[in-house]
């Protein structure tokens, strides 16, 4: 996700120094809608399930209705402050917006790979055990 949003942010940033009129504004044109496409099925097979697997295998059964409903609320909260701020934030500067985005995918590849832990073959206690 990161390196397309990181193509698509370039493109655009290329896209201001070069006259609409020519060929390669036109391609670049075609690598940010490429980019954006790339970034959709990453996060379709990657990121975009992995609050429902994280739910799903550190949740104890006792609080497994109440965290699972405030993290689907988390969830779409933040996709709706993404929705939100997209424009404003294109508005301003399309090449600063997915910098930033690629900025965020960065950190969130940090923050995964450091606090979400390896479930494979450990049982919840095992999993518990790790938050304490």
């Amino acid at each position: 996700m990161a390196l397309s949003l990181l193509v698509v942010s370039i493109s655009f940033y290329l896209k201001e120094y070069i006259s609409p009129d020519s060929d390669l504004y036109a391609t670049l044109s075609l690598v940010s809608v490429a980019g954006v496409v790339v970034m959709v099925i990453a996060f379709s097979l990657g990121l975009g399930a992995m609050p429902w697997i994280i739910m799903s295998e550190i949740l104890p059964i006792n609080i497994k209705g109440l965290a699972g409903s405030f993290a689907t609320l988390a969830n779409w909260f933040f996709s709706w402050l993404v929705i939100l701020t997209a424009n404003l934030l294109l508005d301003w500067s399309s090449g600063g917006t997915f910098t930033i985005y690629t900025a965020v995918c960065v950190f969130t590849a940090g923050f995964v790979t450091i606090w979400v832990p390896e479930t494979k073959g450990k049982t919840l206690e095992e999993i518990q055990q790790f938050f304490r």
